[in-house]
């Protein structure tokens, strides 16, 4: 008689989730274990291999603990919003929310028919209403603490997709997703502020048993830099052109300044440059160019100088021509740069290009064949000449500008706050209101969750807008504040909200009053 191994399992696997043998007790004497899987995007295509590698080692250990006498909490759920179940839906004509159910039910009877020992209790889906509005509740507790702003930027945006995405969903200036090429676009965005957090999430590295290159790519990531603002002031002008410089000590060697093609004071003083079509033209160029392309290191470099507009260096006095250049970004530091092609590469190859002046204020390179980036003896640099310590030299330096009230020391990182919004159909409806009269209002808790209406069209707008903004009876409301005709926001939130705080709805997944019980 040959054995059936399938129905012996089925039989098995059926009295185990009868006798609740792998549910977690709520309170139990037990001591706690809780095994955390990042949950899957569940897709058509049902579960691969890398499932049952990332899942198998944590099944293992909540076996054995177990076995052991741990009260074992090892959960799983589905992380269902997000442009893949949409791009399909799209494709084929069928709601997002019965692909996700399709999708959902398949991974959950594959799940189970592998065997793994999950709390099938505790199950969480980032697309039901019961779990969403919690993710809307985090949103509104954000935006009442300034932790939520909004923004009119430079974006990445996919022409595919239609689309904003962050850096990190666009890395080497393709589409995560599509993997189109990326282009900028300006766009009123939302944003997390996580710079908020760099530093806290700089100390708590100390705290983790991470591998130490897995910490070291945290770091870079976060790039905290300290250094100094100097306040460059423009010639005839009531204005500063403000910059961010990790070696305040070498403003002697400026000898230009670049500016963000981008940057609000070209169009401020717009009438005082005369070489406006120029700069326009150079402008569309750039518009057409990703973030990537624009500040690759070994790339040609290209700009145009501003005619009507002079920088004064705040310590020497001399007049220093501006320009503008594609690998200078609006959204890092704060849109310009001072430029010392005697000791940076970048700035070397730009000078050399447009013959502009190089000058060496630290001593132990040749600036007739390449930039010289090490330390040494400054000179050409007044009250600073003679100086070998590069440390002495900034805090000197930066001891000047203040008592000049030209500048200050000041810390920048590389981290970015986090692009919060994309103009799709599937995933959290953002809860704010727009009322002419009283701005950004928060849609109130006691109206949570606010729902996705059904809808039959959910193709994104040509021009980038959600599919939401189609909809009149979603987007007319009256102002929660003041009572007045108002509209709601149409852009959703990106698949991230769901899954950034999953793990702490698994130990009370069916509370109604909040996401989680203290």
């Amino acid at each position: 008689m040959k054995y059936d191994f399938a129905a012996t399992e089925k039989k098995w696997q059926e009295k185990w989730e009868k006798a609740g043998i792998f549910h977690a007790a709520d309170t139990s004497d037990k001591p706690k274990f809780y095994g955390l899987v990042e949950f899957p995007y569940p897709s058509g295509a049902g579960m691969h291999v890398g499932h049952i590698k990332a899942y198998a080692g944590l099944e293992v250990v909540s076996r054995k603990r177990r076995m052991q006498g741990y009260n074992v909490l090892y959960p799983i759920g589905f992380d269902a919003f997000g442009l893949p179940t949409e791009n399909y839906a799209i494709k084929t004509g069928i709601h997002p929310r019965q692909v996700t159910d399709k999708n959902i039910a398949r991974f959950s009877e594959q799940l189970k028919r592998v065997g793994f020992s999950f709390d099938w209790d505790r199950v969480v889906d980032t697309t039901e209403e019961k779990y969403y509005k919690w993710t809307q509740w985090i949103f509104l507790k954000m935006f009442e603490n300034g932790l939520v702003f909004r923004d009119t930027a430079l974006v990445n945006y996919c022409p595919s997709c239609k689309v904003v995405l962050s850096n990190e969903d666009s890395q080497g200036g393709k589409c995560d997703i599509c993997h189109s090429d990326i282009v900028q676009k300006s766009k009123d965005v939302w944003y997390l502020r996580i710079t908020k957090y760099a530093d806290k999430l700089l100390e708590g590295l100390e705290e983790v048993d991470y591998l130490p290159n897995v910490k070291m790519q945290q770091v870079n990531w976060i790039g905290r830099s300290t250094g100094a603002f100097v306040n460059f002031s423009l010639k005839g002008i009531d204005e500063k052109l403000r910059i961010y410089t990790t070696r305040p000590d070498t403003l002697f060697g400026v000898t230009f300044m670049v500016m963000a093609p981008e940057h609000p004071l070209l169009e401020k003083y717009r009438d005082r440059i005369t070489n406006a079509g120029a700069l326009d033209a150079y402008r569309e160029e750039c518009a057409k160019k990703t973030e990537f392309e624009r500040t690759q290191m070994n790339k040609d470099k290209t700009g145009v100088r501003i005619e009507g507009l002079t920088a004064v260096n705040p310590v020497s006095g001399k007049e220093i021509p501006i320009y503008i250049s594609d690998y200078v970004m609006i959204g890092y530091g704060t849109g310009a740069i001072m430029a010392v092609p005697a000791h940076d590469d970048r700035d070397y190859a730009f000078a050399k290009k447009f013959g502009i002046d190089i000058i060496e204020v630290i001593k132990g390179g040749d600036i007739s064949k390449e930039a010289y980036a090490g330390d040494g003896e400054m000179v050409n640099s007044d009250f600073l000449d003679g100086i070998k310590e590069k440390k002495i030299a900034i805090e000197k330096m930066v001891k000047v500008l203040e008592e000049k009230g030209v500048g200050e020391a000041g810390v920048q990182y590389k981290m970015k706050d986090w692009a919060f919004n994309r103009q799709r159909y599937w995933g959290e409806p953002i809860p704010i209101v727009h009322c002419e009269k009283c701005g950004m209002v928060p849609v109130p808790y006691s109206e949570l969750p606010l729902k996705l209406p059904q809808i039959e069209n959910f193709a994104p707008g040509e021009g980038g807008e959600s599919p939401l903004a189609k909809i009149d009876s979603f987007v007319n409301c009256k102002c929660p504040k003041c009572g007045g005709a108002a509209k709601r926001e149409t852009d959703t939130m990106p698949q991230w909200a769901g899954s950034s705080w999953y793990f702490l709805r698994y130990i009370d997944p069916l509370n109604d009053e909040c996401l989680a019980d203290h």
